[in-house]
């Protein structure tokens, strides 16, 4: 348990970060999900209109630090691939 005052701050700090992370990774996740349906049911319109909502969605994740950059981009080339992969 923290003894000093700064400790205890720190940790009131990091339980309401935690929150906030949880609910950006969870907006995040939803946003790819709905890529993902629109890819699965073959509805290129749907995908595309949707990795268009997401990519701004995960690049927000990398700035604001919940999801590195790297992976916030790999994230949106693979499901763009995925989304140019359906007119073939």
């Amino acid at each position: 348990m923290a003894n000093t005052k700064s400790a205890k701050k720190a940790t009131r700090v990091a339980a309401r970060r935690t929150e906030i992370n949880k609910t950006r990774l969870s907006r995040i996740r939803t946003f790819v999900r709905k890529v993902e349906e629109a890819i699965a049911s073959g509805n290129e319109a749907a995908a595309k209109a949707a990795l268009q909502a997401a990519q701004p969605e995960l690049m927000r994740g990398a700035n604001k630090g919940v999801l590195h950059k790297n992976t916030a981009s790999r994230k949106v080339s693979r499901l763009a691939a995925r989304v140019k992969a359906l007119k073939g």
